[in-house]
Order: C-alpha cells, then structure tokens, then sequence
C-alpha cells in the first residue's frame, strides 16, 4: 500500500519508510537527530499491570534497534465504553509508565477513543547521533547473526488464551517481553554491527527477509542453533499458532526457503510474531562470539548466534 503514496523527502530525512526500518530517523542539527516509532496492539496475557508492561517494552523495542535513547512516550488508547472497569485501564498504563521510567524516559500526554476492542500502546520518541544511526539494511557477506532474546512469545500468548501453556512456559515469555532492550542496545552499540532489528510482528523469518533484501545478500538462519522459550516446541506441535504466523508464511513462501530436515515445530516458531523481541544483530564474524559473550556477562543469557550471511543466493532467507 505505502508504495502507491508518494514519498516524502526532505534533506535531513535520514530514515523513512524505504527500506521497512524499524523507526523513522530526523536530523534536528548535526550532532543530535531524534527517533520515532509508535506500536499499540490488543492484550495479549489476562493481567492488565503486565499487559501494559509488554506494550510499552515492545514500543520502546524499535527506538533501542536503531541503537537511539527512548527520551519521551505518548499512551495511545482504545477503551469500549461500559464494558470494562475503568481500574483495567489504570492498572494498564502504570504498567507501561514503570517500564517507561525503567527505560529512563517519560510519558508526555497521549490520546484515548471508544473502541469495541481494548487497546493500548506507544508512540515514542528517542534521540540518537546521525552518524550512529543503526539501520535494518547494511548486512554484509560473511557476517554473523546475533539473537537476543529467545522465539516463542506469540505460541505461548496462544496458548494462553487456549488454556494449553503450563505456566512455567508463560512466566517464561512474560518475563522476556517485559524486559527492555535497553542493555542489548547499549552492548550492541560497543562493536561494529553493520545492522540490527528487532524481531516482532514479522517473526525472525520475516525481519531476516527485510534485513537481507534491503542489504543485497542471503541469510542463513540454522534453526537448531535458535534459542527458544520453554514449552514452545510442544504447543507449536499442538497447534498454538497464531493467525500472524499463517499469515508470515504466505508472505515469505517465494522468498525464503526451509531446508526438509527442519521438524515442522521449528518452521512455525521461526514464523511466529514476536511481541516485545530480541534484537536481530548483524556484525562481522570475528566479533559474534564477542558480542554474545559481552550480552550474557550483562544478563542477557538468552544471547546466541543463530547464523550468517552470504553473496545473494536464489532466496534471502534460508532456514537450514
């Protein structure tokens, strides 16, 4: 659809809609450019505190990819009139101004609509250097892949709603969705990652096309090598899917090839939409192991290279 509107170019546009980034970049003068980015979406676990949380951590998410600083957030809101107690959504957005404060930001005002659906999220905006602009695009050949947070968020939340995700399982994934990005970026920014982002609504398949056909190679992602959340191969085998993963595999069919030998589990986690991901980081490969050895020193255990990249191939993507 965006490529039917006419784009909009100005001289310190640094990053728009092109090449599907995960935030747009505006130079304000030559040392200082700010990052905007906006997310909002339906709960997705029963706990309004928590739903909040995960919404505002998953907004926050693209301005960390870009490697910039969350500075300022507005709450975007859907509420149906008469339906709901108006504590639910109190307790939603103080669970999104705890994380808003955890990232060092605040919240600036926002807006609020009658919706027959619940919904709540940001637009948030952060600051960054123009020259330290991390882009989805500028993976090179021979490069490795660096993921930080586990796959299976969007399995789990399913089978949630279900009743068929143990608990362990579902701590798991709300834990991993709360938690910022914020250290992540700020390890990643300490090595020469050529590109990164982070891994959402698209699944890894997904963000990994966008990352390797605006850059002009192949991905390789090793699905053994994938670090996953607990439970998340057994509901993924009961049927947990969600409509995005379906929706994933349509799209990427011609763009992305899956080695036979993949069980069918791991396909569909690969596909899965990610709420709140880890961040997708592209960097030479004398350096990968460095970076996960710095991640996992910081915290972040879930940290594992995944994969690489190579000259252009028949597909961009490959699950192997």
């Amino acid at each position: 659809m965006l490529h039917s509107l006419p784009p909009f170019h100005h001289p310190n546009l640094i990053v728009g809609t092109e090449t599907s980034d995960d935030a747009g970049v505006f130079r304000l003068r030559d040392d200082l450019a700010i990052v905007n980015t906006v997310d909002f979406f339906t709960p997705i676990v029963d706990d309004p505190y928590t739903f909040g949380q995960i919404a505002a951590a998953n907004a926050l998410s693209d301005v960390y990819a870009m490697g910039g600083e969350p500075t300022t957030a507005l709450n975007i809101v859907g509420f149906p009139r008469g339906r709901l107690d108006l504590d639910i959504l109190t307790d939603i957005i103080r669970g999104g101004s705890e994380r808003v404060r955890a990232a060092g930001a605040v919240i600036i005002g926002g807006h609020s609509i009658i919706d027959e659906e619940l919904k709540y999220g940001m637009a948030v905006t952060g600051v960054i250097h123009p020259d330290r602009v991390i882009r989805n695009v500028g993976v090179r050949p021979d490069d490795a892949l660096v993921l930080t947070k586990a796959l299976g968020t969007g399995i789990i939340t399913t089978g949630l709603k279900r009743r068929q995700a143990s608990a362990a399982s579902v701590r798991a994934a709300v834990a991993s969705m709360v938690r910022l990005n914020d250290t992540a970026s700020a390890v990643m920014r300490s090595f020469p990652v050529h590109a990164c982002s982070d891994v959402t609504g698209f699944g890894l398949l997904g963000h990994g096309f966008e990352m390797a056909s605006g850059s002009g190679v192949t991905i390789v992602l090793e699905a053994r090598a994938l670090p996953l959340l607990p439970g998340a191969r057994r509901l993924a085998q009961q049927g947990c899917l969600t409509g995005g993963c379906k929706r994933n595999r349509e799209y990427l069919k011609t763009k992305t090839s899956v080695d036979r030998s993949i069980p069918a589990d791991l396909v569909e986690i690969a596909l899965d939409p990610q709420t709140s991901g880890g961040l997708l980081v592209a960097l030479p490969a004398d350096r990968a192991d460095a970076l996960v050895e710095e991640l996992r020193a910081k915290g972040i255990d879930t940290a594992t290279r995944i994969g690489y990249a190579t000259a252009p191939q028949d597909v961009s993507v490959k699950l192997v």
